[in-house]
């Protein structure tokens, strides 16, 4: 008989540790699901709030932002392009030239516009940059004039006024 009762008693006590782990692992789920739906809501606002900064953005680059902004009141931006890098001659022998190029564009909805005419853009400037030598290129003056024309190579792919600036990031010859 004591052993019936000692086999009730742990069956007993086991069971208070099941439901024990049970209320603690619903809990637990509950916190959790709790922080998850706190998150998504977090986010949403979040993403009103840049909706809002965004539409802001096209007032200025509109001209109907109450802040004076660059030029005319045209909100700039810079739009960087994958590196290039491409055969010179110096006269004696061929060299690599790489070039990382960033366009400083103007308004609104120009990311679009250069994202859909990225291989044109990018191949005029291959083909432009591939006809320098290294004399072309070689002083500050020939740097100045290769951003000129590449501005030109850019202007033929896009409608003028879009890109305002052409900047290198990164100009090695070797």
């Amino acid at each position: 008989m004591a052993k019936d009762d000692q086999a009730a008693v742990e069956t007993e006590g086991g069971g208070g540790n099941k439901k024990l782990f049970i209320i603690i692992g619903a809990a637990v789920a509950v916190a959790v699901i709790l922080g998850a739906v706190v998150f998504m809501f977090m986010g949403k606002s979040d993403k009103k709030e840049k909706g809002k900064d965004e539409a802001k953005v096209e007032a200025k680059a509109e001209g109907h932002g109450g802040e004076a902004s660059g030029k005319e009141g045209a909100v700039s931006n810079m739009y960087p392009l994958e590196p290039f890098i491409v055969n010179i001659y110096d006269g004696q022998e061929l060299r690599y030239l790489k070039v990382k190029i960033e366009m400083e564009m103007v308004g609104a909805g120009v990311k679009t516009e250069v994202d859909a005419r990225l291989a044109p853009i990018r191949d005029s400037i291959l083909v432009l940059l591939s006809s320098k030598t290294l004399q072309d290129i070689q002083d500050v003056q020939g740097k100045n004039q290769l951003k000129e024309e590449i501005m030109g190579a850019i202007n033929k792919n896009l409608p003028p006024g879009k890109i305002a600036k052409v900047y290198f990031t990164d100009f090695v010859v070797q």
